[in-house]
């Protein structure tokens, strides 16, 4: 079981990061093109800050997947710097149960929001608003996979770097 967890995990982790990159390039090109039409030509765009809006949402949240699996939030971080032995293990159960809690409240939350607004659409654009807050159960669901992850099989790398 666990290495059928962390093999989906290692597909779902990259998956996010080369998604969160080429969302982050798009959003990028985006806000080039914002800026070209309106003081080069003259004609604002009316769409592209919102896209750009929506998909820094996906964008961090995908995000978010791949720091929990690498273990790169600062205050978990500081956390385990401090702890030695026994203690370093019942700061690592703290530290997993808090994020799933998190994550959990977050998943369900982010389901409920995004069934409600799915109705809506974007000023600019004739999309679902459920389309953005689909970020968050998405996110939420695929971190919660880093997480287990991370418990099973810690990567640390700044903390063995650390000084």
């Amino acid at each position: 079981m666990r290495e059928i967890l962390l093999a989906v995990d290692r597909r779902l982790s990259n998956l996010s990061l080369h998604v969160a990159c080429v969302l982050l390039a798009v959003i990028s090109c985006l806000g080039m093109w914002q800026v070209v039409s309106r003081f080069v030509l003259s004609q604002p765009s009316t769409w592209t800050e919102e896209a750009m809006r929506r998909l820094l949402i996906w964008c961090v949240m995908l995000g978010v997947v791949v720091a929990f699996r690498r273990g790169a939030l600062v205050s978990v971080d500081l956390m385990l710097r401090l702890s030695k032995g026994a203690w370093r293990h019942v700061v690592r159960v703290v530290i997993t149960v808090s994020s799933l809690t998190f994550l959990g409240v977050l998943l369900w939350f982010g389901i409920d929001l995004a069934w409600r607004v799915r109705f809506q659409t974007f000023a600019s654009m004739e999309i679902s608003m459920a389309w953005a807050y689909a970020a968050l159960p998405v996110g939420a669901a695929l971190a919660i996979v880093a997480v287990l992850a991370q418990h099973l099989d810690p990567i640390n790398e700044e903390l063995e770097l650390a000084q």
